[in-house]
């Protein structure tokens, strides 16, 4: 009975000892790199936000049409 209970709190102990390996192996990022992950982030909407416009540009006229011509 007492290695059942030790088994179920093993669990968040080695949980939480990884978590904290992590978190100081982390490191913020310096100015250089934060400025490529923005402009990443950046061409990322632009090109999303394109294709949706364009799907919506597609979308209109020919929805349009098919609602139009039934």
């Amino acid at each position: 009975m007492s290695d059942q209970v030790q088994e179920i709190l093993d669990v968040p102990r080695e949980f939480v000892k990884d978590g904290l390996q992590f978190i100081n192996r982390c490191q913020k990022p310096d100015k250089k790199e934060f400025l490529k992950i923005s402009q990443a982030v950046g061409v990322g909407f632009l090109i999303m936000g394109a294709v949706g416009y364009f799907v919506k540009l597609v979308h209109i006229p020919l929805n349009g049409i098919l609602v139009g011509g039934a």
